[in-house]
């Protein structure tokens, strides 16, 4: 290389890609439409560097972090023993159950994990939001999930933590507080039918639920997500239930968030694009 061309290559800027970063949001067994949207991701060739997740989105979160493709998802679902999960699904029963199962692929600490992660939780004592992206990942996946009445609170630190949808469903501030330039968050309750539409058993069986439950729904948990992710991919889950983990059910919950993330994917690589070119101009 010439003098001239060394000293032009001084000034020239090389063009960095935006640090991406993905927020899975609350769900249950929704959360298969998360699997399906990493496909598609996968499929357009687009993968995230930063993660964050609440509830079953912690889990999917997690294992992207850790290294998982969708398919190698899709094998982990294939291997829970559906039976077990369900008999465990009685009131507050306790989560050690699930920690086991998910220590078999999520071994260690969160700061071992591939990818920065992070889990959103709720402090049942103060309704506050809690982050964790530090300790024993499997265990905090737990606290993430811990949803009532089904299942108790998780104690970590002192503190006993429950289901982080009650806080934070889709934690993308968290997301971009981890270093993300760009979020894209999920929701999979964006179509969820509101009380005043449901029927009378329904809410009766709702408000006694919310009777006994001890933390309740913050004001802006829903909303939060929207305020800081750059795009919200809404699946279209409206008539899929959180609770069902049929073979059949699951699967129109997979292709759900598969469809999604394939209809939105030239909003995706727009915003991308844009934010090259708004750091160009920096």
């Amino acid at each position: 290389m010439g003098f001239w061309q060394k000293f032009a290559a001084l000034f020239r800027r090389k063009k960095k890609e935006p640090v991406l970063g993905i927020a899975f949001g609350s769900g249950g067994a929704k959360g298969m439409a998360h699997i399906g949207a990493l496909r598609a991701f996968e499929e357009e060739g687009i993968s995230f560097s930063v993660v964050t997740g609440a509830s079953i989105g912690s889990i999917v979160g997690a294992l992207y972090a850790s290294g998982y493709t969708s398919a190698d998802m899709i094998g982990i679902v294939e291997n829970l023993n559906r039976k077990e999960f369900s008999k465990n699904l009685r009131p507050f029963a306790d989560l050690s159950f699930a920690e086991r199962f998910l220590g078999d692929y999520l071994e260690g600490d969160i700061e071992e994990l591939k990818k920065p992660f992070a889990c959103w939780t709720t402090d049942a004592e103060t309704g506050t939001g809690v982050l964790l992206n530090s300790g024993k990942t499997a265990k905090a996946l737990t606290a993430s999930s811990a949803i009532p009445p089904f299942f108790r609170g998780v104690e970590i630190g002192g503190r006993k933590l429950y289901d982080g949808c009650f806080s934070n469903a889709v934690p993308a501030d968290a997301c971009r507080d981890l270093g993300a330039d760009l979020v894209i968050g999920i929701d999979l309750a964006a179509y969820t039918v509101p009380d005043e539409e449901k029927g009378a058993i329904a809410r009766l069986l709702g408000a006694a639920i919310n009777r006994f439950t001890p933390v309740k729904y913050r004001e802006d948990c829903r909303t939060r997500g929207y305020e800081h992710a750059d795009l919200m991919l809404r699946p279209a889950l409206g008539d899929c239930s959180a609770t069902d983990v049929s073979r059949a059910g699951m699967d129109r919950m997979y292709d759900r968030g598969y469809e999604e993330a394939k209809e939105r994917m030239p909003e995706i690589e727009a915003l991308i694009g844009e934010f090259g070119k708004r750091r160009k101009k920096a």
